[in-house]
Parts: C-alpha cells; structure tokens; sequence
C-alpha cells in the first residue's frame, strides 16, 4: 500500500492526542507537526523547562493552545496514569491519539556489565509506561469517532544484537504489547493501535547510540513526519496490530 506523503493543513484539526517525550528529538517534532496540521497536542515529559520551550513553540506556529504536563515515567504510579487521563477529560473532553515517544537508555554495553536497576527502568518507561498509559486512557480513546494509538520502537526491539541488552529487550516488549492490544480491542473498530520504528534518523538518542556515524547518511526527523501523520490521520483508519520498520537513510554522494 502507498502511504501519502501530503496532508493538508486541517488534517488533524479537531483532534486531542498526547505525545510523550515531547521535549526533544522524535517526540517534539511530533508535537510540533501534529499542531501545524490542526491538532490539540497534550504535551508529556519529565522537564518542566523543555515543555515550557516547545509550548511557546506551538504557540508560535498559530495552532491550538497545547497542554504541557510534567510526568517522571520512570516513577509514575498506577494512580498518576489515571489522574492524568482525568486532567485530559476534565480540559478537553476527548482524546483522539497517543503517539509513544518517551525512551529510556543508558550506555551499549555486555551483558555482564549490565545491572538489574538498568534494565528495570529502561523496562520501566520504553515498555511499562506505554501499556499504563494507554490503558488508563482507553476509555476516552474507546469513545473517540476515530482513535489512533502509535508506539515508537527502536530496531534492535526487531532485531537482536550484542551490547543492547535491556535497551533492545524492554523495546521487543513492544511488539508483543502491539499484537496483544490490538488483538483484544479488535472489539473496537474505531480504536487502532501499531508499533513504528524509525530506524536510523538524527535524534539525540541516534547520537548517543551511535557517536561515530555519519549523520549525512541518517535519514532527518522531517522525512519522518509523513509517517506519524499517515498513523494518526484518519487514512490509516482501519489498520492495526501491525509493526512499520523504517529505513529512511540516504546513501552518501
């Protein structure tokens, strides 16, 4: 199937979705492109500062007024995931989309190095929080006319190498969380839910996971976007469970 690769400027008009990790990299061009496309961005991240920064940016673009609300995913527990999904319903009264960009690494490393509070906290955020979140806000998302549920993977959730260890373990746990979500809301018709994983792109994660490459050859943050807005605009109604790997890298002249 062809995706499109041009939205018109309403596209998400009218739509309530919530980004974490909007702060930087992935999660705040989301943010920033999702406004400029209509839509109402409910802002999540740990830094109270980045959230002030990126909602004067959304300000700036002449889109709706966006929420910014503080969470620590790392600490978060079951009664701050409900009371986050009441904060939404009480100041807009919907919610159309979850994109799930918030991510959690420490260092490439041997196993044997790897210690069991590294890999309960990357588990914590990159495959527990997404899961918690989405179900304390499933009844607002079951009662949307068209809602859309994205996780955003890594490729060594896909693929298994050394020195990922509990980075690309917590990020294979999503996989499993796509399939198991979509397959029991199936229920749902106007609920979907699928799993992106952007591959080599300029974000400041890529950088720290991998300092020496060439970031000519990594594919850019906007050649990305199409596919956010394609997951969460009503054209990808329809489709869910499925698992979209990228590779958007540009061979070097």
């Amino acid at each position: 199937m062809t995706m499109k690769t041009e939205f018109a400027k309403d596209a998400l008009a009218g739509r309530v979705i919530l980004v974490t990790g909007a702060t930087q990299g992935v999660g705040r061009e989301t943010a920033l492109t999702y406004a400029a496309h209509g839509a109402t961005v409910v802002l999540l991240a740990r830094s109270v500062k980045g959230l002030e920064k990126v909602y004067d940016e959304v300000l700036a673009l002449g889109a709706p007024e966006p929420a910014a609300i503080p969470l620590d995913l790392l600490t978060a527990a079951e009664n701050e995931f409900n009371n986050l999904a009441m904060t939404i319903h009480r100041e807009f009264g919907r919610l159309d989309g979850i994109v799930h960009c918030a991510s959690h690494f420490y260092a490439l490393s041997p196993l044997a190095n790897q210690t069991v509070e590294e890999w309960m906290n990357q588990y914590r955020i990159n495959t527990v929080a997404p899961m918690a979140l989405t179900r304390a806000c499933l009844p607002l998302l079951k009662d949307a006319p068209d809602a859309s549920v994205l996780f955003v993977g890594e490729t060594h959730g896909l693929h298994p190498a050394p020195f990922w260890g509990g980075f690309g373990a917590s990020n294979a746990g999503l996989q499993y969380l796509t399939a198991v979500a979509a397959d029991e809301w199936d229920a749902y018709p106007d609920l979907r839910l699928n799993l992106l994983v952007p591959g080599p792109i300029n974000s400041p994660q890529r950088n720290r996971t991998h300092p020496g490459e060439d970031k000519r050859e990594r594919g850019d943050l906007a050649d990305l976007m199409p596919h956010f807005l394609y997951w969460m605009a009503s054209d990808s109604k329809g489709r869910s469970g499925e698992v979209i790997e990228l590779d958007l890298r540009r061979p070097l002249a």
